[in-house]
């Protein structure tokens, strides 16, 4: 088995910028930034076309592959499946009491408990069985006795995050604790065994899985600077 699957979040939008919890499809587009940003992604994977170039049915995932299926060559397949986990009542919604229920259901996912959920929204147990059967199929066509090219998935922040960590075992502290950046990628290669994470953002394993105090436990007077991130 041979090559990666390379999840990346999309670029910068405007509900980013606003602090806005936006996961309803559509949702909302690209800034400036956000284009820039994904046309530096797509110059960067030209330079080794993947074999496949997936994306969530979001508007900002399908933009920010849109830049690069340009540069590769590599035609768009949008899935669904791959959208960003749904926060139900919360959405569009930029106030702090918001970030801080959010924040919390995400941490209690990775802290075991894929049951809990945020009001109207989703479970981590919804997250996992909608998205993970997407991975397994693209697997099974591309990384499983493949080519050895990449897969790459433009989705979303918190729905790679969750999904990331519970294939490849990596803890949840760790994952829980550490944003994905706007174009950032998770990389899991397969194994006999599943998957391996061998990059998530700006790490490399082995991940620190010494828990750090939840922000939202804290005395915090300002709004997270990306709560989907």
């Amino acid at each position: 088995m041979s090559g990666r699957l390379i999840l990346v979040r999309h670029g910068q939008t405007e509900a980013n910028v606003e602090r806005r919890l936006d996961t309803r499809l559509p949702g909302a587009r690209l800034t400036e930034l956000g284009r820039t940003q994904a046309q530096t992604l797509g110059d960067l994977l030209a330079a080794r076309p993947p074999s496949a170039l997936v994306s969530s049915q979001a508007l900002r995932a399908r933009e920010t592959a849109g830049f690069v299926e340009t540069a590769s060559g590599i035609a768009l397949q949008v899935r669904e499946g791959l959208h960003e986990a749904q926060a139900g009542e919360l959405e569009d919604r930029s106030d702090l009491e918001s970030h801080k229920m959010f924040a919390k259901v995400f941490h209690t996912w990775h802290t075991g408990d894929l049951s809990a959920r945020i009001p109207g929204g989703e479970s981590g147990v919804d997250i996992i069985e909608r998205y993970v059967p997407v991975v397994d199929s693209l697997r099974a066509q591309y990384l499983d006795g493949g080519a050895g090219g990449d897969v790459v998935v433009v989705s979303h922040g918190a729905a790679i995050r969750l999904v990331a960590a519970y294939l490849a075992g990596v803890p949840g502290a760790f994952a829980a604790d550490r944003h994905l950046e706007n174009t950032s990628t998770v990389e899991l290669v397969p194994t006999a065994a599943g998957w391996q994470c061998v990059r998530w953002g700006l790490f490399d394993p082995p991940f620190d899985a010494t828990p750090q105090r939840p922000w939202f436990e804290a005395e915090a007077t300002e709004a997270t600077d990306d709560p989907m991130g």
